[in-house]
């Protein structure tokens, strides 16, 4: 066993998730930044989490808004929600984050987060330098693009770490998709959110927790 690096997933793998109502508004602020006083809850909801371009391009249609500056506003408005959480304690770090320092190999992570609320997170946190590359989504448009399960940002990751082979850890299929299109193994994480979920991909590894990523990437000599 053992891998030129690992790369991880963040949310749900090395932070708790965000609450969902926490998306919830922070969709509605963006739709009332942009002078839409009363959407309807099925487009706060499509806005929240998991948005795609053409839901999108159609709800931001439907109220004669420019998508990229709603999308913009959207992330902006999560951010500051989810900075608001962080400060809280209500979306901090899993207990076994610490153990990243047995890991023997250069380290990286992709999120389908906001790259402001990843970085914000690691420098609250401290742990950002655990990591040598660190990828998340730019507030546009084309960043929904090229979210997981499409392989751009493990890519552009794999290239900041010069690696050709890497182990990616993720809680969602479409974590393990977006490894498998890359060309590289994956690692589903089943947190306590994930314990029971049912997978229609299969992962290279099925894992507990970050003790178990370490078992199988390697550990730094003289390790416990």
């Amino acid at each position: 066993m053992g891998y030129e690096s690992v790369i991880f997933d963040n949310d749900g793998v090395l932070l708790t998730l965000t609450d969902m109502d926490a998306h919830y508004v922070g969709a509605r602020q963006a739709f009332e930044k942009l002078g839409v006083v009363s959407p309807s809850t099925a487009h706060v909801e499509a806005m929240s989490i998991g948005v795609t371009v053409p839901e999108l391009t159609d709800i931001c249609t439907q109220y004669d808004i420019d998508p990229e500056q709603f999308f913009r506003a959207r992330d902006e408005a999560l951010t500051a929600v989810q900075r608001a959480l962080i400060r809280a304690g209500e979306k901090q770090p899993y207990a076994d984050v610490s153990v990243l320092d047995r890991l023997d190999c250069p380290l990286g992570v992709v999120s389908s987060n906001q790259r402001d609320t990843v970085a914000f997170a690691f420098e609250h946190f401290d742990i950002g330098h655990y990591f040598d590359t660190v990828w998340a989504r730019e507030p546009t448009v084309e960043s929904l693009r090229r979210k997981k399960p499409r392989p751009y940002y493990i890519e552009r990751a794999m290239a900041d770490l010069d690696v050709s082979d890497a182990l990616f850890v993720g809680d969602n299929e479409s974590d393990i998709e977006a490894a498998h299109r890359a060309g590289i193994d994956s690692a589903f994480i089943r947190r306590p959110h994930r314990v029971d979920t049912q997978l229609d991909v299969t992962p290279d590894y099925d894992v507990s927790g970050l003790e178990d990523v370490v078992r199988i990437a390697g550990r730094r000599s003289g390790s416990d």
